[in-house]
């Protein structure tokens, strides 16, 4: 025997979607920026060093100094021998004077007149030990540093921002159907 068969034949349903995509542009213009920079003031001041060497006793030392100082030198042994010569003269006068004392004023003042003095010398250096002087001021620096700040200036501009929005387009492409036939 046979059935009747019921056949059922079905299309799905197909949707269509259609997008269009958004856009987004962004643009930054520069900035406008200024810049002012001063120099900066450096101020040096320089005292400069001394040195100062002193050989004058060194030269006395060596019986080399100048004719001025030698002379002046000269000038005043001179004034103290005179008066060692007067103040000798002046006491053989008075010994000469008080004869009647005693004694024998005339040879001892011949004999005192006539004989050369000793002189003792012993080891010598010339020039002399620490004769010569020297004297250092070393030299002053001061020196000054003023910075300066920079001047900014500084101008900023917004961006510009272009946007598009998207579309979305649905659409039914297929639509559904469902067929039924019965066979016998």
């Amino acid at each position: 025997m046979q059935l009747p068969q019921i056949r059922l034949q079905s299309t799905m349903a197909k949707i269509a979607i259609e997008t269009v995509p958004a856009k987004l542009e962004i643009q930054q213009p520069p900035a406008e920026l200024e810049i002012e920079q001063s120099p900066a003031r450096l101020t040096i001041r320089t005292t400069p060093s001394k040195l100062t060497i002193d050989q004058t006793k060194a030269w006395e030392d060596m019986n080399l100094e100048h004719i001025f100082r030698r002379i002046e030198k000269f000038a005043e042994q001179g004034y103290n021998d005179w008066l060692d010569g007067l103040a000798r003269v002046s006491r053989q006068g008075d010994e000469l004077m008080r004869i009647e004392d005693g004694g024998n004023p005339i040879a001892e003042q011949a004999k005192e007149n006539s004989e050369t003095p000793m002189y003792e010398f012993n080891i010598g250096w010339v020039p002399s030990p620490f004769s010569v002087h020297i004297s250092y001021t070393p030299a002053d620096v001061d020196i000054r540093f003023e910075a300066r700040k920079p001047v900014i200036r500084a101008r900023t501009h917004p961006p510009v921002i272009r946007y598009m929005p998207g579309e979305v387009a649905i659409r039914l492409a297929q639509r559904p159907s469902l067929h039924i036939d019965v066979v016998i």
